[in-house]
């Protein structure tokens, strides 16, 4: 499992990257230029690796114990395979390569933010009560951890689905006023993804 955590972290150096443009370009031009907008796509895109850190987290973890490298968990033993699947298995049972398959198309539909999302997706390869153990690695509560997590996936969901606008009735006009975001918004968010996906790792491996 340990190309999930070293391909988010590559996917979180991206991110970064973002911010060290955003600053040439503010060295560069004279006129004030609005660079808001490359904050919200590093909002974005550190959400995604996130997301993206749970799913891949998720398959290795699941191949791990097809494979007998790690303990079976309930919701494991629950997670259904197509019969074709299951015949291929049938037939020669050390390709991984089917079920590997198998677990992108089913997850492929979901995201894996949410607090509540992350947990299910983390009960397919451990039985650990997760936000009860990421929270003491984080050293706040688990009510604070998630809502925490929340208010970053409300904020990404904003920027990605309506602009990081609100509607303001100004008759006859009808206006929208956009969210403000700050460098200090951004690198909170990234700094808490990036300590909830390692607390993650540590309390799975």
């Amino acid at each position: 499992m340990k190309r999930a955590i070293d391909h988010f972290q590559s996917n979180m150096l991206r991110v970064k990257e973002l911010s060290g443009i955003r600053g040439a370009i503010t060295n560069i031009v004279v006129a004030p230029l609005d660079l808001s907008d490359i904050l919200r796509a590093e909002f974005v895109l550190a959400v995604s690796a996130f997301d993206n850190f749970v799913h891949e987290v998720t398959r290795f973890g699941m191949l791990e114990i097809y494979e007998s490298k790690r303990p079976t968990s309930d919701a494991y033993l629950r997670f259904q395979l197509p019969l074709v699947c299951v015949n291929q298995i049938r037939l020669d049972p050390t390709v991984t390569s089917l079920v590997d398959a198998e677990i992108q198309l089913k997850h492929s539909y979901l995201s894996f933010q949410m607090p509540d999302k992350v947990a299910d997706a983390i009960r397919l390869v451990s039985d650990v009560k997760l936000w009860e153990e990421v929270s003491l690695k984080l050293g706040v509560s688990a009510q604070n951890a998630k809502e925490h997590l929340k208010l970053i996936v409300d904020r990404r969901n904003r920027i990605a689905h309506e602009a990081d606008t609100s509607p303001v009735q100004t008759p006859p006009l009808y206006l929208y006023v956009r969210y403000p975001i700050s460098e200090t918004d951004v690198a909170e968010a990234i700094g808490f993804l990036e300590q909830v996906a390692q607390a993650i790792y540590d309390v799975i491996v």
